[in-house]
């Protein structure tokens, strides 16, 4: 991963939790905020890992420090998993996200949330959630299905199936009950690439 997008994902996680961007928002989130230093050192190792200059010793320095974290929160999300910026852990408590999962931008993961693989039947394999969506505490989504953009995944719900974008679905089985989506709940989004570039933004909304 180049440099440029690392810190980009990791200024959107910023913005996330904070609605700021600037050394004093990261200090403060950095303090508070247990899912952002998680994802942080889950994007800093992954980085480190990808470059051949850097894939020993600074590596696994922080592959160290990350594994701790991980057994300290209960949170399995492997640095290798394909994540989009923005990602949101509110309480970052029992999170186990596959490998092979592929996650959007600006998604929410609740506490208990298992995004799993299915071994057998007609979709196995492990899911794909689009941009914006919300996963409700002790949602499970497993099996090689595509939850779309802007949807909701209410509480406790298991999700075996495609879910459509703007969806709101709940129960066991998951089932849609309505189209209002992931609005109110995915809050504080960077607006653009251009105005989370590493360079300060003119845009006063967003400026450290």
């Amino acid at each position: 991963m180049p440099h440029e997008d690392l810190v980009y994902q990791i200024r959107k996680d910023l913005y996330r939790y904070t609605g700021r961007l600037g050394f004093s928002a990261f200090c403060r989130a950095w303090r508070y905020e247990a899912g952002f230093r998680h994802t942080v050192f889950m994007r800093l190792t992954g980085h480190f890992h990808s470059h051949r200059a850097t894939r020993f010793g600074v590596y696994h320095l922080f592959a160290f420090f990350y594994h701790r974290m991980c057994i300290r929160y209960g949170v399995h999300i492997p640095f290798s998993a394909n994540i989009g910026g923005g990602l949101y852990l509110p309480h970052a408590l029992n999170i186990v996200v596959n490998k092979a999962c592929r996650l959007g931008e600006d998604c929410n993961l609740s506490q208990g949330v298992t995004l799993g693989i299915a071994n057998r039947g007609e979709r196995a394999g492990t899911p794909t959630i689009g941009d914006r969506v919300y996963i409700g505490p002790g949602a499970v989504v497993f099996g090689a299905i595509t939850v779309e953009n802007d949807s909701a995944i209410g509480a406790n719900c298991v999700v075996t199936k495609d879910v459509p974008e703007s969806a709101v679905v709940v129960g066991v089985p998951g089932k849609v009950i309505s189209r209002e989506g992931s609005t109110g709940y995915i809050n504080q989004i960077l607006p653009s690439r251009a105005e989370a570039h590493y360079s300060s933004s003119s845009d006063p909304s967003i400026s450290p």
